[in-house]
């Protein structure tokens, strides 16, 4: 049986519910025909039944079905446990009142007896072309809404453009990704990235994080579960791996999984295949898992907190977040960065003066660039000016000012242009990398064409 949602008409999972033989048997032989996996139920209360373990792209069902369960009843049930199923109603007592009260509780049509088999077959095809549509447009929203998220990965310095590298080699293929990095550096942005620069990106990304759950939420939040399973399971519930199915499952902060749950996601990426918590069905499943930790987490496999198979499924691929102090020749790019975002909006113009930049790349940032983020909102926040100083920055931040000899002093006095400012820079890592040009092109994110060019611009020695 189908798992979760179809996304063409092909082989589309369809449940026909009619109290009479012989309209059911009808329209199984014809939707068959056509290539459709049709169900059949002879009761309302039946087709509800069914409905707790299977999914259906479309319904179909009369609206006399006995004395307890209408075909209306069957409309809104289904819509509420499975809303993205479409609904097509047949009745032999048509009337304006029903039809308006079945379009109103979300049916996709509305057709009376004695049908037409092509009318039928027409309403389904484009119940699924609705269907897939609807799925669609929900994905590119999904996918504008990250864009400014995924711009978030900024950086020129190696390790940088060596996260760069892994994600553009990774981005196409099937393999789990582990994610390492300090709280902070950016490990979902890079989670985003791989998904939406990859053959999975018109699918879902789905995140949660590990730790933030108790171990049964997190159990039920990852695989689902059936009605009745615990107190206050009322209704059945898809978990992540089946809502994400095609897609990409994130789960940060892995490490925290108890051992338990370690053992059923193991089982999930071997087999690719979920059971809902009180079921015994398996479901099977796509998905592509990223998982991202800010813990050691080869010790704590020594340690026997992490399981040994589990810690090498995961780790096909890693991919380590290097920390903001390895990297602060990127913070003016990140300054830049983040100063425009708030400046689009709150519609104003932000500068940072040099002792305030100065400020910035002398602080260690163990929070990292989220840290480094939250530091210019708040710097913004209460200043009307639009110009940064040292003091409308956080107090742990603002540090003495440097001795006339550290070459920082210099290269950021005197509130220079900011061309002014990029040439001293150059002119500085070209002094820091002893006039190794190599070196100082990859630091500064140029080739060693365009920085000698620069040189010659500003007549620059080292």
């Amino acid at each position: 049986m189908a798992a979760g949602p179809m996304n063409t008409e092909a082989g589309a999972h369809i449940l026909v519910v009619d109290d009479d033989p012989a309209t059911r048997e009808l329209l199984r032989e014809v939707l068959t025909d056509e290539g459709y996996h049709v169900v059949t139920s002879e009761s309302g209360e039946e087709a509800l039944r069914i409905g707790e373990r299977e999914s259906f792209d479309v319904i179909i069902s009369d609206m006399k079905l006995g004395p307890n369960l209408t075909g209306l009843d069957v409309l809104r049930v289904y819509k509420s446990i499975q809303p993205e199923s479409e609904v097509i109603l047949i009745t032999a007592f048509g009337s304006m009142e029903t039809a308006i009260e079945a379009v109103k509780a979300g049916a996709f049509d509305y057709l009376s007896k004695p049908f037409k088999l092509d009318e039928v077959l027409l309403q389904v095809g484009r119940a699924l072309e609705n269907r897939q549509l609807v799925a669609e447009n929900r994905t590119l929203k999904r996918q504008l809404s990250h864009q400014g998220q995924l711009s978030s990965l900024v950086g020129r310095s190696p390790a940088m453009l060596e996260v760069y590298k892994k994600i553009a080699m990774v981005s196409d293929s099937r393999s789990t990704v582990l994610i390492t990095g300090e709280s902070g550096t950016g490990k979902e942005l890079v989670a985003k990235a791989i998904h939406y620069n990859g053959a999975r990106a018109r699918q879902r990304f789905l995140a949660i994080n590990c730790g933030a759950l108790t171990e049964s939420l997190l159990e039920t939040e990852l695989f689902g579960h059936v009605r009745g399973s615990f107190t206050g399971a009322i209704e059945n519930k898809r978990g992540l791996f089946e809502e994400a199915d095609g897609g990409t499952v994130f789960l940060d902060e892995v490490s925290e999984m108890s051992p338990a749950l370690q053992v059923k996601l193991l089982r999930a990426l071997e087999e690719q295949e979920v059971r809902r918590v009180g079921s015994n069905r398996t479901i099977k499943v796509d998905v592509r898992l990223i998982a991202a930790t800010n813990r050691q987490l080869a010790q704590y496999v020594e340690q026997r907190k992490f399981r040994e198979d589990l810690y090498y499924r995961l780790r096909v691929v890693e991919i380590e977040l290097p920390p903001l102090r390895e990297r602060t020749e990127d913070i003016p790019l990140l300054v830049e960065h983040f100063l425009k975002r708030l400046e689009r909006e709150r519609g104003q113009t932000f500068t940072v003066t040099a002792p305030a930049l100065s400020a910035l790349m002398r602080y260690a940032w163990p929070g990292n660039v989220r840290e480094l983020e939250n530091a210019l909102e708040a710097a913004v926040a209460l200043n009307r000016s639009g110009v940064i100083m040292p003091e409308n920055l956080p107090p742990k931040i603002r540090i003495e000012e440097p001795g006339d000899d550290d070459p920082l002093k210099r290269l950021y006095q005197d509130l220079p242009s900011w061309e002014e400012l990029k040439k001293r820079y150059v002119a500085h890592v070209l002094k820091m990398t002893g006039a190794n040009k190599a070196k100082a092109a990859s630091i500064l994110g140029m080739d060693r064409k365009t920085l000698y060019a620069l040189t010659e611009k500003h007549k620059l020695r080292s």
